[in-house]
């Protein structure tokens, strides 16, 4: 990633010099850490899903916090590959926490360093930015095994901070923000004040179309689905009409997509077009198609739509 001083913007004038910085945040698949960005943006920047593994490649989501600008890296969830999606996943992880200005782990306190958790502290010991630890999910925790938790991490990690929170109800949030509001570096802002996120609209539109689809079909439909936004026509009366494609890989997939008679296709298009024009301020006339590639999995163009290098 570059950071060139001639794409940063100017901030506002504050009191104090400015800082602005990039975080990495990674965890195990399920951490928490879609729902842990958007509360700190203040804004729906990454989808959220109880389905692992939602995350395909890195959000930025930008927050605004006293007189810092705090780009928020969402990574894919880290896990063992087995597919070459999955490995493209787990590289643009890693990627991107080796790009950032300091790295926030996130731990499940209900699973704790079981599996994942305990292979990406090893692989953090490769990582040379500074580290921080958040528990989440503490109110599902007692306080004396979210304290053996810490230590137990922090034996493995030289942490410079360990933060307990919630990233479903906000507790201790805050607490986070006014930490790296003083960490980061000083510096001019990246990114102009009003702008949450870096991901271009038509595909923020994709993956809110994503979230939908998987909310509704999350144990008929396989991982083998990939949303595109194909046209984007803005309209004279002020409002925007969308043309999305899901891919699927076979004909029985298609034929769940779309539900008998049309019901289901129809209820993910509505709860997206919802999402949609409440976001973009403006009406939307959201059109999906259902179409079947096989082995888009093994394409890399359809890599490239989700912003993955194609892993050989």
């Amino acid at each position: 990633m570059t950071k060139e001083h001639d794409m940063a913007h100017d901030a506002p004038e504050t009191t104090g010099a400015t800082r602005s910085g990039f975080v990495a945040l990674i965890g195990a698949t399920n951490a928490g850490k879609s729902t842990l960005v958007n509360r700190l943006v203040g804004a729906k920047v990454s989808i959220v899903s109880h389905k692992v593994q939602t995350t395909r490649a890195i959000v930025r989501g930008i927050a605004i916090h006293d007189n810092a600008q705090v780009v928020f890296m969402d990574t894919p969830g880290i896990f063992k590959p087995r597919r070459r999606l999955d490995r493209a996943m787990v590289t643009s992880a890693w990627g991107g926490a080796k790009d950032a200005d300091l790295i926030m782990l996130l731990i499940d306190s209900e699973r704790g360093l079981r599996g994942d958790a305990e292979a990406i502290l090893e692989g953090l010991k490769e990582v040379q930015q500074p580290k921080i630890l958040v528990l989440n999910k503490i109110d599902r925790v007692k306080r004396e095994d979210l304290l053996a938790l810490a230590a137990a991490a922090n034996e493995k990690i030289d942490f410079t901070h360990t933060f307990m929170i919630s990233a479903e109800n906000g507790s201790g949030c805050d607490d986070v923000m006014d930490y790296l509001a003083k960490t980061l570096p000083e510096g001019p802002w990246y990114y102009p004040e009003d702008q949450i996120s870096d991901l271009p609209m038509r595909q923020l539109a994709a993956e809110i179309t994503r979230e939908k689809l998987f909310l509704r079909l999350h144990q008929e439909l396989p991982y083998a689905s990939h949303v595109e936004t194909e046209k984007w026509e803005e309209r004279k009366d002020g409002s925007v009409r969308i043309e999305q494609v899901i891919y699927v890989e076979r004909d029985s997939q298609k034929k769940i997509a779309l539900g008998k008679g049309g019901e289901t296709i129809k209820a993910i298009s509505s709860a997206s077009r919802r999402e949609l024009s409440e976001i973009l301020e403006q009406p939307v006339h959201l059109f999906l198609f259902v179409k079947v590639r096989e082995n888009w999995g093994d394409d890399p163009e359809r890599f490239r739509e989700m912003g993955l290098d194609f892993p050989k």
